[in-house]
């Protein structure tokens, strides 16, 4: 029985091998040795992998060098006189110091303020070393400068305000002026066409002045009197439309007991003065 089993197992050895020895004769004819699979052949360089004893000896090598030069590298001055000034500012004074031991034997402790009512500071006073080229002062020169061109940029802006402000104060004046204005040409016209129609009424052919209707017609020679008159006497073109509409209210009034703002014809002088706010637009406000 242990013949027959070594024997199948000797076979199947026999068989295993022949198939792996016919596997790789069919894949070195199938492959083409000018693909990828053969040029791009990169360099395992997966972590935790065995160097080789010459590279690991050169990196040594090359690290200690830069130790080397780290720790016999010359320190600039500057450098030095960094350190040493770190390392006195860290330190407080001792009594070796002889202005320290002045102040002690005044009176004064360490962490104490100074002064005689111990109102003084503490801390000395901080040590700020100027590394520029520029001279003493520069620095706050060039912050008052800074500080002067910000105040006149605040100066323009104000000015810019005032101005815009003013000139929306001129707009809103000019506008309500000329508002008013046509409130009084308005109040004018209203004026002539009552002076006019109470005037026919009363059988008044020609007004007063030419200007208390709102229309009237001119002969040619009522046209050529007038031009004759004296250069000194006032025409309706002499007066404002404010003061054209005072004189005409104020003959409306007078004459036919009319005011146009109440729009009412009074009976007599008494019920016009009692019924009546007054000879003004802004009375009857």
């Amino acid at each position: 029985m242990a013949k027959k089993s070594h024997s199948i197992i000797s076979r199947l050895s026999c068989w295993l091998h022949r198939y792996c020895c016919h596997m790789k004769l069919n894949m070195a004819e199938d492959d083409d040795y000018m693909s990828d699979v053969f040029i791009n052949v990169q360099e395992d360089i997966r972590p935790g992998l065995p160097m080789l004893r010459q590279i690991r000896e050169a990196r040594r090598k090359e690290e200690k060098q830069q130790e080397a030069n780290l720790k016999n590298r010359q320190k600039s001055l500057k450098e030095e006189e960094q350190e040493r000034r770190d390392v006195g500012l860290k330190n407080a004074l001792g009594c070796e110091n002889k202005g320290f031991a002045l102040l002690q034997k005044m009176g004064y402790k360490s962490g104490q303020a100074l002064g005689k009512s111990g109102d003084g500071i503490v801390e000395p006073i901080p040590l700020n070393v100027k590394t520029g080229k520029s001279g003493l002062g520069h620095e706050a020169l060039l912050k008052r400068k800074a500080e002067e061109k910000l105040e006149s940029y605040r100066r323009k802006i104000h000015m810019k305000n005032q101005a815009e402000e003013k000139a929306a104060e001129q707009f809103r004046m000019r506008l309500k002026s000329k508002q008013d204005e046509m409130k009084l040409e308005g109040d004018l016209r209203r004026s002539q066409r009552a002076c006019q129609q109470l005037d026919t009424q009363k059988n008044i052919q020609v007004p007063r002045e030419a200007w208390y209707w709102l229309r009237l017609e001119e002969t040619e020679e009522e046209e050529e009197e007038e031009k004759e008159q004296d250069e000194d006497e006032y025409t309706s073109e002499d007066l404002s439309v404010l003061e054209k509409l005072q004189i005409l209210t104020s003959y409306l009034r007078e004459e036919h007991l009319y005011c146009i703002w109440c729009g009412t014809a009074y009976e007599d002088k008494e019920d016009l003065s009692s019924n009546c706010p007054g000879p003004t637009s802004a009375d009857h406000d």
